[in-house]
């Protein structure tokens, strides 16, 4: 990327419209309330030849620095003291408002140079609110529709001192979904895509259980908005990092409650973009409060996890306040024990992302984690080890009281680890054996804390037309 752009303006001008837009993709919030987007979301952005780093941000409000609006406005300007440029967005439509002065004036007095932009201008409605613009002081606006993508040009000619279109122009940008795509060799494994693929990494969980605070901790800066407030983060936030050297993309999320709770629209899009963020991720933390242990939405929350096939480790948090350890650390073991059994020793990290006490020991066991998610058995290892299953506990016999012959398996793919057993009779395979062949291959190839899948199947016949 040749520069940073940071995009600032009052709540509700189309910021993260006009993000979108720049992106290629849909990846911030949009709903026609006002203040949707609190974090600083960053992304990819590409005009023509020109490829940029881009910053979504908060609509500036004037408050005080306790308030949540506070905090969000000290984001805001730590993203814009940081940035190349920042594109000031105001509503045509609306015209010029107060606070379009107030925050014009403080954008006039610090170094970042400024870019005003008039947005909604697909109407003559608009033109009104186009010349209102000059009294700003922040030079000619640029008339643009984010919506309908109108004015680009003009942005493109703006923005052009601060890049270098002739150094970009083998920089092809990634087509939309392209992250969402698992790459796959000629025989429809997974490909080793390498040491420097980023871990994807995903925080979730109830509201109110320090994800924020431990997204922050982990960084070691105040990166994503945290309060006291529940449900202060709404936006999936992914933020490129490094871990010992380590490349990592850390995904902060929106708090998930109870779905016959969530009744606001705005809420119904964050918890999507938290389950979309769970479904891309490869490792997801699950944050739980050491003083409300797994309770029915942790379960759900951790259900979806494993369905998707993701590795799992369960950070209990607030460890340093927790008003009994023991009660509590034996609850978890209970309640996993009971409901999770589908997957056997999920790794469990007790922590203080407010002191960040044991927090260092969380990323140690992703990483691990993660190498056990990639496992690959060899297929001589994996027959050698059904010999020894079956001779130890054969197979029952079949309704038709015949003998069902286990004759060899194989691992189809890892991400999570997937086998494939083929037998003479599938269906006559009684659930309680597939379970017992399950955790067996878990206890025996050491795969603790991740989901398997073992699917059974009957050979091809190549002398059967049906087969």
């Amino acid at each position: 990327m040749s520069f940073s752009l940071v995009i600032v303006g009052r709540p509700n001008v189309g910021k993260s419209t006009l993000f979108n837009r720049l992106v290629g993709r849909r990846l911030a919030l949009v709903h026609d309330r006002p203040g949707v987007t609190r974090d600083r979301r960053e992304g990819d952005g590409h005009l023509g030849d020109l490829a940029f780093r881009i910053i979504d941000t908060a609509g500036l409000e004037d408050s005080d620095s306790g308030t949540l609006e506070g905090r969000m406005r000290e984001q805001t300007e730590r993203a814009v003291a940081d940035a190349d440029v920042a594109l000031m967005v105001i509503d045509a439509r609306a015209g010029v408002t107060p606070i379009d002065e107030h925050f014009a004036d403080l954008l006039r007095r610090g170094s970042t140079p400024i870019i005003l932009v008039a947005n909604k201008c697909e109407g003559n409605a608009a033109q009104a609110g186009m010349y209102e613009a000059f009294s700003l002081g922040l030079g000619e606006p640029i008339a643009l529709s984010a919506e309908h993508g109108q004015g680009l040009n003009e942005l493109y000619d703006a923005l052009l001192p601060f890049g270098k279109p002739t150094d970009l122009q083998d920089d092809v940008p990634d087509q939309p979904g392209d992250e969402d795509i698992e790459v796959l060799g000629e025989d429809g494994e997974d490909v080793d895509e390498g040491p420097e693929r980023p871990l994807q990494l995903a925080i979730v969980g109830r509201p109110n259980t320090g994800k924020s605070t431990l997204v922050n901790r982990l960084l070691g800066e105040d990166r994503v908005l945290t309060g006291p407030e529940p449900g202060v983060t709404r936006d999936a936030i992914p933020i490129d990092w490094e871990y010992k050297g380590r490349p990592v993309r850390l995904v902060d999320t929106a708090g998930l409650r109870k779905k016959a709770k969530v009744n606001d629209v705005v809420e119904k899009l964050s918890a999507l973009d938290t389950l979309r963020a769970v479904d891309l991720a490869e490792v997801v933390v699950l944050v739980l409060d050491a003083d409300a242990i797994l309770d029915k939405q942790d379960l759900t929350i951790a259900a979806r996890v494993i369905e998707e096939g993701r590795a799992l480790i369960i950070a209990v948090n607030k460890w340093d306040v927790a008003t009994d350890r023991k009660e509590s650390l034996l609850q978890l073991q209970e309640k996993l024990a009971k409901s999770l059994t589908q997957v056997r020793g999920v790794p469990t990290i007790t922590m203080s992302a407010k002191t960040g006490s044991r927090v260092p020991n969380l990323m140690d066991t992703v990483f691990k984690t993660r190498e056990i998610w990639n496992t690959r058995v060899p297929t001589a290892a994996l027959n050698q080890w059904l010999d020894d299953v079956t001779q130890k506990h054969p197979p029952p016999l079949s309704k038709q009281k015949r003998r069902i012959k286990l004759r060899y398996i194989t691992q189809v793919k890892a991400r999570p680890p997937t086998f494939i057993l083929f037998t003479s009779r599938p269906v006559d395979l009684p659930t309680s054996y597939h379970r017992y062949l399950m955790n067996d291959l878990r206890d025996t190839f050491g795969f603790d804390g991740v989901p398997l899948r073992l699917y059974v199947r009957k050979p091809d016949n190549p002398y059967d037309p049906k087969s």
